[in-house]
């Protein structure tokens, strides 16, 4: 089926989403409709999801309401609220760079601007450069769009810039979030992935790249990834599947999406940034309310009635 048609079909689930669940959204008790242990304190939780259709999709006038169930810990939760998703709906995003990616992405930046310009009005945009020692930030979060596409500049790409530990500054990053209004919130991280900080195999278990992931749970922000390879890595079969599978983790676990083109520098972004305005067009911001306080991680499952819908969520969150 045609993308545009897939965005129509989408729309009407988002809109069957809308008069399914908001109804039960207002005059709740949170005490009354607690499934956790008793007297515990209830307390809203928000989490970033995408609503993708897939395989055979039926006409708009014979798809099913989007009913979707949410548990936590196993236990049932209740849904408090959701954001709108679609063209409309503004969104928090803040594009990384890493300063050290080889030189062909500069022919990358002018898409990237462009897409930043076509983003819903009231969203707000910062961006910043991933570079040895320090995250540069170019533009603090802003609504004026045009401003933050004007503050892309092209990578230095040299080894020295290199921040030998990209997700160390996505978690100094992802702070800044902290300032910025409740809804859908992003990361666009244009990154090879690799942390050489603990040795060269290490990428994948790296503990920054675990703290990362759970600071992006905790405030609700999907990480999304441009693969590109760095100027000291570039062909290296070694660690750029390392960066790879680093980056894959981060994004799945954050209810994001990692693009990849092999393990060289993508001939064009423009592939990914169609897929990915696609996918915030699809993304809401749901609120729930969590019946259970206590410290750690809680595991998050939302399950579809509809077969031919697919929920991408964060795969819990750490409070």
């Amino acid at each position: 089926m045609k993308r545009l048609k897939n965005g129509g079909v989408i729309q009407a689930c988002i809109a069957a989403i809308f008069s399914v669940v908001l109804p039960f959204a207002t005059g709740i008790n949170p005490m009354a409709q607690s499934t956790g242990s008793p007297g515990a304190t209830a307390l809203p939780v928000t989490i970033p999801v995408t609503i993708r259709v897939k395989g055979h999709v039926p006409p708009e006038s014979e798809l099913r309401p989007v009913d979707f169930t949410i548990s936590e810990d196993g236990e049932p939760q209740t849904i408090l609220s959701i954001r709108a998703m679609g063209t409309n709906s503004p969104i928090n995003l803040l594009v990384l760079i890493q300063d050290d990616v080889v030189s062909s992405v500069a022919l990358e930046i002018k898409p990237l601007a462009q897409f930043i310009r076509k983003l819903p009005r009231g969203s707000r945009v910062s961006v910043g450069y991933m570079r040895a020692g320090s995250l540069q930030v170019r533009q603090k979060f802003t609504a004026d769009l045009e401003k933050a596409a004007r503050s892309l500049r092209s990578p230095i790409g040299v080894s020295s810039a290199a921040p030998y530990n990209p997700y160390v500054e996505l978690v100094d990053a992802l702070k800044r979030f902290d300032s910025q209004p409740a809804g859908r919130r992003a990361v666009l991280m244009v990154s090879d992935g690799v942390d050489v900080s603990r040795g060269s195999d290490a990428s994948f278990q790296s503990v920054d790249l675990e703290r990362a992931i759970a600071e992006a749970q905790r405030r609700a922000v999907a990480v999304y990834a441009f693969f590109a390879p760095t100027v000291g890595a570039s062909g290296n079969v070694n660690l750029l599947p390392n960066g790879q599978s680093s980056l894959q983790k981060l994004s799945e676990q954050t209810g994001g999406h990692a693009f990849f083109q092999g393990l060289n520098a993508p001939t064009s972004f423009d592939p990914f940034i169609r897929e990915l305005s696609a996918a915030l067009d699809r993304q809401i911001a749901l609120t729930y309310l969590s019946t259970h306080p206590k410290k750690g991680f809680h595991r998050i499952k939302i399950v579809s009635l509809t077969p031919d819908v697919h929920l991408n969520y964060p795969a819990g969150y750490k409070r």
